[in-house]
């Protein structure tokens, strides 16, 4: 490992931990899907990669309640296996949400970016209601180790190390 390695959050599998085929990998990263979790974990081939961790933006069951508390960005975790190396490769890619009616729409403008973020954003505002009375209008939260923490911490406890892309090829 490197001496920049935890500016990219790369780390190495944990010793004495048997490293897990690719199947037992997708296995164990699968695993950190839940009902529960306002993102998923899912196959890659759309994206050409093998493996996605991402917001559940635009699913039906989510958009409502992101709307609502107001989310405005995106994050979306792009995993390859380098099977030689052992490794998961992630990039990361944040995306400013506008919403319209609310449902979620994508801006792909120079908000856009690519390569490791670690971000935590809130902000609560008050205000006066329609009903006149005065409170929390909404509160907004935002942090990209909600998703990260869990999947990397999967990818580890299958014996594979984890390596953030910054620059460079996935």
């Amino acid at each position: 490992m490197g001496l920049f390695d935890f500016l990219t959050g790369t780390k190495a599998p944990p010793a004495g931990v048997e490293r897990q085929s690719v199947a037992g990998l997708r296995k164990s990263l699968m695993g950190v899907n839940r009902k529960t979790a306002p993102f998923v974990v899912r196959d890659g081939k759309k994206e050409g990669v093998d493996m996605v961790a991402e917001w559940r933006i635009v699913d039906a069951k989510w958009y409502e309640i992101f709307a609502k508390a107001g989310i405005k960005k995106v994050f979306k975790i792009l995993m390859k296996f380098d099977e030689e190396k052992g490794e998961v490769r992630a990039v990361d890619e944040l995306w400013e949400v506008e919403w319209r009616a609310g449902v979620p729409s994508l801006s792909a403008s120079a908000s856009a970016s690519r390569g490791q973020q670690f971000e935590k954003s809130f902000e609560t505002v008050y205000a006066f209601r329609e009903d006149g009375s005065f409170g929390e209008v909404y509160d907004y939260a935002f942090d990209t180790t909600e998703i990260k923490n869990p999947v990397r911490a999967a990818a580890l406890a299958a014996g594979w190390g984890w390596r953030g892309v910054a620059f460079g090829k996935l």
